[in-house]
């Protein structure tokens, strides 16, 4: 087992959810933290909360994920030896409504593609080159998929389809920093009660709601434990892709409700 102790880890979509379960074990864990999120407010909130908690370094970045050049100026705000990211989380992603394709909004899939797919390409691409050259063989890429990853279903069309392709990029990244002995692996989870459904129905909080009644569903800890499993496995070893659901779902289509 590894520890994370000290090193420097970019999480993506930090102020909420898994993302913001992530900061707070790691930071528990002894790692310091580059914290990514648009709401300023809250990012500072949280790095100000970690900080004093945790007795950890805590570097907020403001930036819109979805904008290259954000990214790229946020990035490049950071010192030499803050670009040095030992574990990346890509974390920020979100779904937008369940319509059909032919009755979808094209500012839900840009909103979907942009976030679940550019995103993590933007802040992958400005990262790598610095674990190639300076964390060979201790850097590890960890993507957040979803069982949407594995399995369709009806209304889930773009969303899927963006969850298709990170595990995609993950498997070719494996592939590609095989030579550098850079870990790569997806964690895909099933239903887990964040705010993730009140994003993707944002104007009926019910229909939200109603997603999770009748069952148990996971939290955002069990997955940023999990995260944080494949993140301290010997050296040796790596996860190339996790799926987690809750007990009570066995796939994206087959959820066993009371």
């Amino acid at each position: 087992m590894q520890s994370v102790k000290n090193k420097l880890v970019l999480i993506t979509g930090a102020t909420a959810g898994i993302g913001k379960a992530c900061a707070t074990l790691f930071a528990q864990n002894g790692a310091n933290l580059i914290l990514l999120a648009r709401r300023e407010n809250l990012l500072i909130e949280l790095q100000l909360k970690l900080q004093s908690e945790y007795n950890v370094v805590v570097i907020p970045l403001v930036c819109d994920i979805r904008n290259a050049h954000e990214v790229k100026k946020s990035f490049n705000s950071l010192s030499e030896e803050n670009k040095k990211i030992d574990i990346l989380i890509n974390n920020a992603g979100m779904a937008r409504g369940i319509d059909k394709l032919q009755d979808g909004l094209i500012e839900n899939w840009d909103e979907m593609i942009d976030t679940n797919l550019k995103g993590l390409l933007y802040i992958t691409r400005e990262v790598l080159p610095y674990m190639i050259e300076f964390k060979k063989e201790t850097a590890h890429i960890i993507n957040l998929g979803s069982t949407a990853a594995h399995d369709v279903y009806p209304g889930g069309n773009v969303y899927c389809a963006t969850k298709f392709a990170v595990k995609a990029i993950t498997k070719s990244l494996r592939m590609e920093l095989l030579e550098h002995y850079i870990k790569v692996s997806t964690v895909d989870p099933g239903m887990v009660e964040t705010d993730f459904s009140y994003v993707r129905f944002p104007d009926d909080s019910t229909k939200a709601k109603n997603v999770y009644s009748g069952l148990t569903p996971l939290v955002a800890e069990d997955i940023a434990e999990t995260i944080l499993f494949c993140a301290t496995r010997p050296k040796h070893v790596n996860i190339n892709e996790l799926v987690i659901t809750p007990t009570a779902q066995a796939s994206s289509n087959f959820i066993n409700k009371k």
